[in-house]
């Protein structure tokens, strides 16, 4: 029998939508949201909208400020740092866990998204390349055994793709080819079971994308 799955909300449609509109700077950073003509593009309510921003300020993409509105978050230095910081602290955590205790099947799992990867970088295929990076990290998130982490994961993920999209735009292949080059390094970690050496990569990794987010920006 297969297991139930219910179709994504409205809201969460519409919450999603406009995550990639920020996410790949179709609104810009500290660009207010109009309701009222996001509705109209969008063909759906101003509850809608709204329910969708209260949604997207949890995932930290939009402040909503009283009697004012809602505004794309700021994407500035401490919020970029902010972001790598904790990223850096949570993966390090769940990915000590990971070396412990994965399974030949987790190994297939993330040596496939790799390939996948590597493909969509032959091809220039950007958008994909992003979110196989994200279901990548998912991945590694299989023995978190952590409901307050992997929660507060999810809702850095946008964030997450924001930035990174933002160091691609700006740094190109070498962005992604210093993923790729990231990626390979941490599969052979985890598969020698080596926590100080993929502790040691995903720093490295941290503060790499870090600063080529944060040359982007300043750029910008």
């Amino acid at each position: 029998m297969n297991a139930f799955k219910p179709r994504e909300t409205l809201t969460e449609q519409v919450a999603r939508h406009i995550e990639n509109l920020i996410a790949f700077e179709q609104l810009r950073s500290g660009e207010r949201i109009y309701e009222s003509s996001m509705a109209k593009e969008m063909d759906v309510s101003h509850g809608s909208i709204r329910e969708a921003l209260l949604l997207l300020e949890k995932r930290h993409l939009v402040r909503n400020v009283p009697r004012k509105g809602a505004f794309v978050t700021p994407l500035d230095e401490h919020f970029v740092r902010s972001l790598y910081e904790i990223l850096e602290l949570y993966l390090t955590h769940t990915g000590q866990k990971l070396v412990r205790q994965w399974q030949p099947e987790d190994m297939a799992r993330l040596e496939n998204l790799y390939r996948q990867m590597k493909d969509c970088y032959q091809k220039n295929d950007l958008m994909a390349f992003l979110e196989l990076g994200i279901e990548y990290t998912k991945a590694s998130l299989v023995y978190a055994d952590n409901y307050f982490i992997v929660s507060a994961i999810d809702d850095l993920w946008p964030s997450a793709k924001r930035c990174a999209f933002v160091a691609f735009r700006q740094g190109g292949a070498q962005v992604l080819e210093d993923n790729l080059a990231h990626m390979e390094e941490s599969i052979r970690a985890i598969g020698n079971r080596d926590e100080a050496a993929l502790a040691s990569i995903l720093h490295r990794y941290a503060i790499q994308q870090c600063e080529q987010v944060l040359a982007a920006i300043n750029v910008g």
